[in-house]
């Protein structure tokens, strides 16, 4: 296949991937990158330990997205055992957590951009920083802000991998939308996933904030997902952390729908309700601050459960283990788009082509957190937006092939 110019705008997961691909099959390749440096969200998520992607079965993996029909093939083609051997030939070694979780062994994500990129130049791909994409223009050729000046390109075929709208100073700042939306494209608005949600909490909590809440179990009202084995942080806001984060989808629609969700959390899921009744039953001078204990409610928990009981109650077995296993928080609103770790929205599956092509502007890919879909945090993200720049790049070479 003869040699094409193609350029990838945005430096992240996805187009760096895509750019993997295009080199490895010979393309000449430009990257084109408006922060001072490359893969700054991919660095971030790696900050507390690199989880790439996960181990679960495939049928539960696809489950986890919203679009799973339009992502199956995607990640079909580039799944969690691929990215692992991708790893491999980096010579970045991975295992597979308790929880399923897979991360590289040193945990960091910076030893293993950095062998990345090392890889990718020594293909030839040329990567460029400080280069702000801002459309096209009347001649259908890219438009850049750089240092030295507008620059235009006119490549074979472009690959977009702009992010979604979180974490605008990392790079995915959601411009591109109106950009893209002027050019008939059709464009689900960018919506704050995997953030934090809103509640009131009284002076009495205010100690307690910043506090995880560990070994829980939650589920939204109206909706049959339960997750367990969890965690949360009260904030001075709300809520936040991995227990919300996976159900901030259903979360997401009620408070859109309603203005306001329910979220049933079960403190001690790992107890009956009847079994937590009776060791709760009051017996001989004990304190109640003593019986709760042994039955697995100090801190945080007996906190929340003195929260929500009038003081007459605190003493009813029967009122407190209720609570327990199903204490109920009222969630107002959403923390802002870029304060979420992620974005649900963006373009819409048809707008493309099944090789990920605007059909409004042909040679124009797109991949990654741009398209419209939505993941909770556990690798899912990662492996989506790898998946995505593998397919666009194969969409691209493709392409190249017919001509």
């Amino acid at each position: 296949m003869k040699s094409k110019h193609i350029v990838i705008i945005g430096a992240g997961s996805a187009g760096l991937m895509a750019a993997d691909v295009l080199s490895s099959a010979g393309m000449s390749v430009d990257v084109f990158e408006s922060k001072p440096s490359v893969g700054r969200k991919f660095l971030m998520a790696g900050k507390g330990g690199l989880n790439i992607t996960h181990s679960e079965p495939m049928a539960d993996f696809i489950g986890r997205y919203d679009q799973s029909d339009w992502l199956e093939p995607m990640i079909q083609s580039f799944d969690a055992d691929a990215i692992r051997e991708w790893m491999g030939s980096l010579g970045v070694a991975s295992f597979i957590g308790s929880s399923g979780r897979v991360f590289p062994t040193e945990m960091k994500a910076a030893p293993l951009l950095r062998r990345w990129l090392s890889s990718l130049k020594k293909r030839g791909v040329r990567v460029h920083c400080r280069h702000y994409w801002h459309g096209f223009n009347q001649e259908g050729s890219l438009r850049f802000r750089a240092a030295e000046g507008e620059k235009t390109l006119t490549p074979y075929a472009t690959i977009l991998a702009l992010g979604g709208g979180s974490w605008a100073s990392l790079g995915s700042d959601g411009k591109w939308v109106s950009i893209l939306a002027d050019a008939g494209v059709k464009i689900a608005p960018l919506l704050p996933s995997n953030c934090g949600f809103k509640t009131l909490w009284s002076p009495f909590m205010q100690t307690h904030l910043g506090k995880p809440l560990k070994n829980i179990s939650g589920w939204v009202q109206g909706n049959k997902e339960c997750i367990s084995s969890s965690e949360a942080v009260l904030t001075t806001y709300g809520i936040e952390g991995g227990l919300i984060y996976a159900l901030s989808r259903p979360l997401r629609e009620a408070v859109m729908a309603t203005g306001s969700a329910t979220l049933y959390l079960d403190l001690l899921p790992h107890s009956s309700e009847a079994a937590l009744a009776t060791r709760l039953a009051h017996t001989g001078k004990q304190s109640t601050d003593n019986i709760w204990r042994k039955a697995g409610l100090e801190g945080l928990k007996a906190a929340l459960i003195r929260e929500m009981l009038p003081k007459k109650k605190w003493s009813d077995p029967f009122a407190v283990s209720a609570c327990v296993k199903k204490y109920p928080l009222t969630l107002t609103g959403m923390q802002p788009i870029d304060e979420a770790i992620s974005t649900a929205g963006g373009v819409m599956r048809e707008a493309l082509s099944e090789d990920l092509m605007l059909h409004s502007l042909p040679n124009v890919f797109c991949a990654g957190e741009m398209l419209d879909w939505d993941a909770p945090t556990g690798g899912y993200l990662l492996t989506a937006s790898f998946a995505s720049g593998v397919f666009a790049a194969k969409g691209v070479l493709k392409m190249a092939a017919l001509d």
